[in-house]
């Protein structure tokens, strides 16, 4: 499981470097950033953009279960234009319900509001769930990726290609900074559907699950986001934190 095998050291290395950012903050001082054993990472302010840390940010990483950052990104677009909102009501295909991984147990008999899913996507990181959203937003997952590449590329993510909607699929990439700046997009273009990152658990059918970030028990600073794992990719951690009026971002992947 992602949160007892994800290597102490990166848990820790995170809060440890937003801490001392924050007290530096104040004099304008940035500390040396740690070496921590992962294939590439980003620490950014959200507000300005500004990197503070950063190794191999620009490399071409598998994004795991982080690529549901941008699933969560286009159902978001929908619901803030209107086209769709949190109460509809969405059929579960047989797709969706057999395509493994983690799991927020849906099946075919089951119609769940686009809320439902959104929470057994983002809090347990529901693999039928994102493919459940993919489907209804777009009439099947591959228009839906297509839709993904579009938005990555409005975005400005360069290094970036999705094939599906779940993180599954070992053909896709991003990179560290790519999903820093998706990260900051979903902060500051939707507000009101960021607290679902900060929600630390999700019962469903009578199953509670707790929330895949662990740091969100660990710093009270930390309000999201989002965690992923596929043996290919490694342990990949995206975690915003905010205090008094400075947020920051850390995208961190590849831990062994």
């Amino acid at each position: 499981m992602f949160l007892r095998n994800l290597k102490k050291s990166l848990l820790q290395s995170i809060p440890i470097l937003y801490c001392l950012v924050f007290t530096a903050h104040g004099a304008t001082i940035v500390p040396k950033a740690p070496k921590i054993p992962v294939k590439s990472y980003v620490l950014m302010e959200v507000n300005t953009g500004k990197m503070i840390a950063k190794l191999e940010e620009n490399k071409h990483i598998q994004p795991a279960s982080i690529n549901k950052l941008m699933t969560a990104y286009s159902a978001f677009l929908y619901l803030n234009d209107g086209q769709i909102s949190l109460a509809d009501k969405v059929t579960v295909s047989n797709k969706a319900w057999k395509i493994g991984g983690s799991s927020m147990f849906i099946d075919p008999s089951m119609q769940l509001t686009i809320e439902e899913l959104l929470q057994g996507m983002i809090v347990v990181s529901g693999n039928d769930a994102s493919v459940a959203l993919a489907e209804h937003l777009a009439g099947s997952e591959d228009t839906f990726v297509e839709m993904m590449n579009i938005y990555a590329e409005s975005l400005g993510m360069e290094n970036t290609h999705y094939a599906d909607a779940t993180g599954l699929n070992d053909e896709q990439y991003s990179s560290a900074l790519d999903i820093g700046l998706l990260a900051s997009e979903i902060i500051n273009k939707y507000p009101e559907y960021y607290r679902y990152y900060s929600q630390k658990s999700f019962t469903f059918n009578g199953i509670k699950q707790y929330n895949r970030n662990k740091l969100l028990s660990r710093d009270e600073s930390v309000d999201g986001m989002k965690t992923g794992y596929t043996s290919s990719a490694g342990f990949c951690l995206v975690a915003s934190a905010k205090r008094d009026s400075m947020r920051l971002i850390a995208v961190v992947i590849g831990a062994e």
